[in-house]
């Protein structure tokens, strides 16, 4: 979502990092230049008006103009500002105070969460999400209730997330009214033991009178301790007027943003925090029902400037990867061994872990340099396709790769739908690695993989570049 705002912000500050000194001109025009690219993003013009001011203030002090590194020194001060503009602390460097799956529970059960937003948001997706994450992270018992009686077959879409997410969803009496499901929901919840109730109103077209009024009505039977407005970053700065709506009338805790995955300029993330004073708890990042994450302001401002996100990586890595195949992996490596086998069990951990482009773009220092990849080589079904090639030969021959010759070359081309040169090239991608993981036995440390030993997964050699330790690890640039 943030692409171009990343580009036009890395672009404008790096001009500043490579100058060996600044004058108040300098940061001036580097100001104008920011106060652009934010309103092309569609960032509210007085948050905008905001944030500049604030950075201008504290980018042209004394102490920033004669610092031995001044352009660092103000592109931390942009940092700084962006994620207090987030609704984040820039100088605390405690968690946030929801929890870590981004809901409050803080209250009596069972914690009623009422979800609310205009029809077409994401809503009933977002409350299967949320039910998911509770039920995993905080081993909560979640019953889903789904208000949305005008929307034809609602209910059942909610009962059927339910169903794939594991999640009780509360039975559907054909002629009740919001008010009497809601009823029935907490009803059922207190009797069954329910830590958590999610409640889903109908949403409409656009913001109307009769919709906040029984939006209202349903928060006041519930009494909510949390109640979370979905909105689309995709709709700009719709979204925010809307947040504002709801905000006045029926009174939200927090914002969950859904699309931010997409091509949205992200102008709505920039500006709803500032202009509603409620906070974005979660972003969904994806169709699937575990694509929800918790929003950090300090992340996402580290994401903006281009900086990476190594904590997302971890957590991202912790969730994905088997952890005793992961040591069993990086043991065979250290002795230097690394056949067949070792290669389809590492092309299946990166999978696991999702977008490579987005795992890459979390790695600080790599956020531009993705970009410069061949896209082809990012592409899933590069993966797939490596996959089947190694699953096409028999266990010797994953084994003893060297047994592979023409007559066998040709037999795995054609039960894994490739040519054979596509069976040579990823033969060659083994060696290669084969060759770094003895080497790193030698050289006894991650360097040298960083030199060159996963450039095999993307179809590269050894190329230098400027990723940490000297190499480029997934391929040529």
């Amino acid at each position: 979502m943030f692409d171009t705002l990343t580009d036009r912000l890395g672009s404008v500050l790096g001009k500043l990092t490579r100058r060996g000194s600044l004058t108040e001109g300098d940061v001036t025009a580097a100001m104008r230049e920011v106060r652009v690219a934010l309103l092309e993003a569609d960032v509210a013009l007085s948050v905008v008006k905001d944030f500049i001011a604030k950075v201008t203030e504290k980018a042209v002090g004394e102490k920033v103009i004669k610092s031995v590194t001044p352009g660092q020194m103000v592109v931390k001060i942009v940092h700084d500002e962006l994620v207090r503009m987030l609704g984040g602390d820039p100088d605390s460097d405690a968690p946030p105070v929801f929890a870590s799956a981004g809901i409050d529970l803080a209250a009596p059960i069972p914690v009623g969460v009422l979800m609310v937003g205009l029809q077409g948001s994401g809503k009933t997706t977002t409350a299967a999400k949320i039910a998911k994450r509770l039920q995993d992270k905080e081993r909560k018992r979640v019953l889903l209730v789904s208000l949305d009686v005008y929307r034809p077959a609602a209910q059942e879409q909610l009962a059927i997330l339910g169903k794939q997410v594991s999640v009780i969803s509360l039975p559907i009496v054909a002629g009740q009214t919001p008010l009497d499901i809601a009823r029935r929901g907490i009803d059922e919840a207190k009797r069954g033991g329910f830590d958590v109730v999610i409640f889903d109103t109908a949403g409409r077209l656009t913001i109307d009178d009769a919709m906040m009024d029984e939006v209202r009505g349903i928060r006041d039977l519930v009494k909510p301790h949390e109640t979370l407005l979905v909105t689309d970053a995709m709709i700009g700065q719709d979204a925010v007027i809307t947040a504002q709506s709801f905000n006045e009338k029926v009174g939200v805790t927090g914002i969950v943003l859904t699309r931010v995955d997409g091509d949205a300029r992200g102008g709505a993330a920039l500006s709803m925090r500032a202009v509603t004073g409620r906070p974005i708890k979660l972003i969904g990042i994806g169709e699937k029902v575990d694509a929800l994450d918790v929003f950090d302001p300090a992340r996402i401002a580290g994401r903006i400037l281009g900086m990476g996100d190594i904590v997302s990586l971890v957590e991202k890595a912790a969730e994905s990867v088997d952890q005793e195949k992961a040591e069993k992996l990086a043991a065979r490596m250290m002795e230097g061994r690394f056949d067949l086998n070792d290669m389809l069990a590492q092309l299946q951990q990166i999978q696991r872990m999702g977008d490579m482009k987005g795992i890459l773009g979390l790695i600080p220092g790599l956020g531009a340099a993705v970009k410069q990849i061949d896209q082809s080589k990012l592409d899933p079904k590069n993966f797939k396709r490596q996959e089947a090639i190694i699953q096409s030969m028999t266990p010797k021959e994953r084994k003893l790769p060297d047994l592979i010759k023409a007559s066998r070359k040709q037999r795995i081309a054609t039960g894994s739908g490739v040519s054979v040169a596509d069976v040579n090239k990823l033969l060659k991608q083994h060696q290669q690695m084969e060759t770094m993981m003895k080497r790193m036995k030698k050289m006894g440390g991650l360097g040298a993989l960083m030199k060159g030993g996963l450039p095999g997964m993307m179809g590269g050699g050894s190329p230098p570049g400027n990723f940490p330790g000297g190499g480029f690890p997934f391929g040529k640039r």
